[in-house]
Formats: structure tokens, sequence, C-alpha cells
């Protein structure tokens, strides 16, 4: 990825886990991404409805919503619907990888 595209690369990245989101915000931010954060499908819904970014990283186990049903409500959505999703999760299971693919990430 060239500079001027990387330092214009926005990723929201979705997590409960406040460690992990620091670490990730971090790194990416390290590197010259607008990083935008959510602990929750809430927080996520509500920055891209004001901001619509690159590419979602997307943390499977939360409480309440799930990363599944999140991901399927913003593919759901005309305005979001081709935005990449990569789930992160300690999920191995084959069915848990397949949810995934049929949720759109």
């Amino acid at each position: 990825m060239n500079t001027e595209t990387q330092e214009s690369a926005t990723i929201l990245v979705v997590d409960d886990n406040p460690i992990s989101l620091g670490v990730l915000f971090e790194y990416l931010n390290l590197h010259e991404f607008t990083v935008f954060v959510a602990q929750n499908a809430d927080g996520a819904f509500q920055i891209v409805e004001q901001e619509l970014p690159d590419i979602i990283l997307l943390d499977v186990v939360m409480p309440g919503m799930d990363g599944f049903e999140v991901c399927r409500q913003l593919k759901a959505r005309e305005e979001t619907q081709n935005i990449p999703v990569i789930f992160m999760t300690g999920l191995s299971e084959t069915v848990d990888k397949l949810k995934g693919f049929e949720a759109g990430g």
C-alpha cells in the first residue's frame, strides 16, 4: 500500500475488550491510519453513520449483538454494504468460519 493511500485509509475497530482495542488502535495509529474504535454494536453503528470507514475489524464475541449480526446489518444497508469486514475471533470451528462468510465478512 502506498503512503498516500495508507494515510487516507480509515479503519473502524469494534471490540468489547479495552486491551485489544488499545493494542489495535496504537498499532494502526502508529502506521498512520485513521482509526475509530467502538466497544459494541451501538457504537459501531453510530460511527458508520458519521464516518464510512474503508474497512472494519470486528470482534465476533461481544455482549448484546454479536459480530455476525453487526455484519449482517451493515451488509443490509446500501451505504455500508461494500465496506470490507474482517472478523477478529478466537473461534476456530468450521461452522463459525462459515457463519462469518454467510454474514458477509
